[in-house]
Formats: structure tokens, C-alpha cells, sequence
């Protein structure tokens, strides 16, 4: 029966990383309010940052995410650095390229195979998985590991390293393990294969035109200097605060944003619609079949995107790896000045942006994050919007499944949390 009025709130959405709340109100048969409140946002990093010297953020904010610590870290580095006009060397730069593949080899290894693999059977969760599925979760761990390994090798931990520092690395990947190393990236590599296959072969379909926006790496190295977007539009990454809009959300702790004044998302989908040919060539070589639907308006082609990118990350890493002889150098912390700095890079979940203000004794007057999945929020409503609007002729449990996996396609992570929907449903049977 036609549900001509119907409001509705889901309880907990797991295999997702965060806390957050969904209300949705349909009227006549129309959906009249999507309401995606973000609840354990605002953990005051912001302030947190105020007062403190300009070389101790990036170590700080690294624990805002207990997953994407590495991205924050790297933005924040990125920010500083150019507020006080330090130069990173080249080596360090490949140091950073290294931690970032080995952070988005491990994140979407996680997310994936933890969280989305279970749809593709028709599953709640992979301990659901039978005989024959029970070799998919030795592989999860066993690619996430080396994902792990690479952030460990490189920036000292996989979560919350300390190598990592103002214009340098205070300390070397030890030589030795760097063969072993390679060795474990390699034998991983079929996994990821297979995993591409699996996610390229669903017939998962919800599209929707909207502007993505993304940093184009020459390399696809999450670094860069210039942001895209499927407009056409190229703008330095300096000036990408000059762009947005924040869009305050009165249900939400998060601030959300526009871009130019539109709706935008941000995330692998982004990435590979803008600049897919800068992946690996081995990566394209051996992906080819599944990299041929980019660019796409699926947003399920985003966990294809995400399969993708662990490739490019294992073929970039092994190739670095064995072509790299890192050696020690000098480096002198900068002198305190007064100055502002943008820092801007792709973190697993889209584009990471860092503002940061320093004064002239070197402590930070002010700075400012924006996080991907908050500038994807308001896509995100959208899109449960048209979704349930084109499903309500369909039992309420199907709706429920197919809003989770939707929102699982954007990969959201709002505070590390376990949890990230609630909704919950109080069905009208009047007709108006």
C-alpha cells in the first residue's frame, strides 16, 4: 500500500565509522525533509589548536581520526609549512606519497571488505559468512596488515605516527625491511584483484549527476597543488577556502558546504572521474575492465574506486620502495613568523582541507579543518531524498536496507565511532 505519509528515523546503521542520526518525513507522497545529523563532530580541535606552537598541530590533530590520523597529519603538516615558509625536500615528499598509499591500502581494506562485502551476498555482516566466504576475511586481514605495515614501515605507526614532522622525517624506514616489505605488498596484490572484480561485477546502480571535486595528482599520490572539479573548473589549492560556503545545519553538530554555491561530493568517485589516468600503469593495465565505467554517476562505483585505489596503492608503493634510497639530511625547524597557510590533500574519503594562521611568536591564532564527509553532507541528503522518493511502494525494511547501503557507498566517518545511522519509522496510515 502507498505510503502517503511517513516519518522516519533509522536505529543503528553499523559497519559504518561515526554517530549520526536520520529523519525523514514524506507528505502526499513526497518526501519533504531529510535531516542527516551528525552528533559527535564537534570534539573542539578548533579551539584546541589556539595558542599552541605552529610544529606541534600536526602531531595533534593526527588524533582527531583514529583511522585517517595519517591524512590529518599530512594536511596539517602541508598547512603550517607554508604558513612558515618551510620547504619540504623531495625526499620527504616520497615519504609522505608512501604513508598515504599505505594509509588508503589499509582504510579501504577495512571498509570494504568489513563493511560493504557482506551486501554483495545478500548479508548483514561478514560472521554471517559461510565455508566458502571465510577465506575473504583471512585476505581482509591479511591486505589491511600489510596496508599497516607500509604506514608503520614509513611514518613509525599505522595510527598516530610521530616520524612525521615540520619539513622532515626525524627518522628513516630501516633499509632491511623494506625487501620484506615489498615481498608481503606483492603477495596481497591477487587479493586486491579479486576484490576489484567482486565490487566491479554488482549490479548496485544509484545515480545522480553532481559537481566531485578532487586535488589531481600527477601521480595519484593524494598530493597536489590544484583543485578540479567536473565542471571543468581548476583553482589552486590556496585559494579553495575563497570557494566555499558553510552551510549551517541547525540539527547537526557538523558545519557543512557548498561549492561556488552547489551541492559537491568529494571521495574516490571524485578522484577517478577527474583523474583516473595518473593511476599506476600496472594498475591501469591489470584494472582495465573495471576502469572503463569512469567516469561514472554511480555512487556504488565508488567502492570500484576505492578496490582500484589499494591496487595503485600496492603497484606505487612496491615501485618507490624498490627504486628509493633514502638517506639522511639536514633539516633546521623554520624560524617563527607570522603567516597563513592552506594545506590540501586526499585523505580516503575525499578531499582534506587545513587553514592554518600563525603569529609572529609562532603559535597558531587559528585553524580550521574541513572534513570530507562533512562537505559531503549535503549530497548525501540529497540523495537519500530522491532514493526514498522513487521507493515507496517497497516494505519498510528494504527502504531501511537500501538507505544503509547508499550511505555506506559515500564511506562516511564522522568521529570513529562504531555506529554512525539511527532511524526509526512512525508510518501514517491516514491518506490525505
Amino acid at each position: 500500500m502507498h505510503q502517503n505519509d511517513l516519518d522516519l528515523t533509522i536505529d543503528g546503521i553499523s559497519k559504518i565509522e561515526g554517530h549520526a542520526g536520520l529523519t525523514l518525513k514524506v507528505r502526499k507522497g513526497e518526501v519533504t525533509e531529510v535531516h542527516l545529523s551528525i552528533s559527535e563532530y564537534k570534539r573542539f580541535y578548533t579551539q584546541a589548536m589556539r595558542g599552541k606552537m605552529y610544529n606541534s598541530i600536526p602531531a595533534m590533530v593526527s588524533h582527531i581520526c583514529g583511522t585517517c590520523s595519517i591524512a590529518h597529519q599530512t594536511a596539517a603538516l602541508e598547512a603550517v609549512e607554508r604558513a612558515v615558509g618551510a620547504e619540504p625536500s623531495e625526499q620527504t615528499l616520497r615519504l609522505r606519497k608512501l604513508s598515504l598509499w599505505g594509509l588508503n591500502l589499509r582504510d579501504h581494506a577495512m571498509h570494504l571488505y568489513l563493511f560493504c562485502l557482506p551486501d554483495l551476498f545478500g548479508l548483514d555482516s561478514v560472521m554471517e559468512f559461510g565455508p566458502g566466504e571465510k577465506e575473504l576475511i583471512h585476505q581482509a586481514f591479511h591486505v589491511k596488515e600489510a596496508g599497516n605495515k607500509l604506514c608503520t614501515h614509513i611514518a613509525g605507526a599505522a595510527i598516530h605516527p610521530a616520524r612525521a614532522q615540520v619539513g622532515r622525517f626525524s627518522k628513516l624506514p630501516d633499509s632491511a625491511a623494506t625487501k620484506a616489505l615489498v615481498h608481503e605488498l606483492i603477495e596481497v596484490r591477487p587479493y586486491v584483484l579479486d576484490l576489484i572484480e567482486r565490487f566491479a561485477a554488482s549490479d548496485f546502480v544509484f545515480k545522480r549527476p553532481i559537481r566531485q571535486v578532487a586535488i589531481r595528482s600527477p601521480d595519484f599520490s593524494y598530493l597536489g597543488d590544484e583543485i578540479h572539479d567536473t565542471d571543468g573548473d581548476i583553482i589552486p589549492e590556496e585559494w579553495y577556502f575563497e570557494h566555499l560556503q558553510r552551510v549551517v545545519i541547525p540539527y547537526s553538530q557538523a558545519t557543512s558546504f557548498k561549492f561556488e554555491g552547489k551541492e559537491y561530493s568529494v571521495g574516490a568517485l571524485a578522484r577517478f572521474n577527474l583523474h583516473k589516468d595518473t593511476l599506476h600503469s600496472d594498475t591501469r593495465r591489470d584494472a582495465a575492465a573495471a576502469l572503463a565505467r569512469f567516469p561514472s554517476n554511480n555512487r556504488f562505483d565508488c567502492n570500484v574506486a576505492q578496490a582500484i585505489e589499494m591496487l595503485n596503492a600496492i603497484d606505487s608503493a612496491t615501485d618507490m620502495l624498490e627504486s628509493s634510497d633514502f638517506k639522511p639530511e639536514e633539516t633546521v625547524l623554520p624560524a617563527a613568523r607570522a603567516g597563513v597557510g592552506v594545506g590540501a590533500i586526499e585523505a580516503p574519503r575525499g578531499t582534506l582541507y587545513y587553514m592554518i594562521k600563525v603569529m609572529a611568536d609562532g603559535k597558531v591564532e587559528e585553524g580550521i579543518p574541513v572534513i570530507p564527509t562533512a562537505q559531503n553532507q549535503v549530497a548525501m541528503e540529497n540523495d537519500i531524498r530522491q532514493l526514498v522518493g522513487g521507493m515507496l511502494d517497497e516494505p519498510r525494511d528494504k527502504i531501511e536496507l537500501e538507505i544503509e547501503k547508499l550511505i555506506r557507498a559515500y564511506d562516511p566517518c564522522t568521529s570513529c565511532a562504531s555506529h554512525f545511522l539511527k532511524v526509526k519509522w512512525d508510518i501514517s496510515k491516514s491518506k490525505k
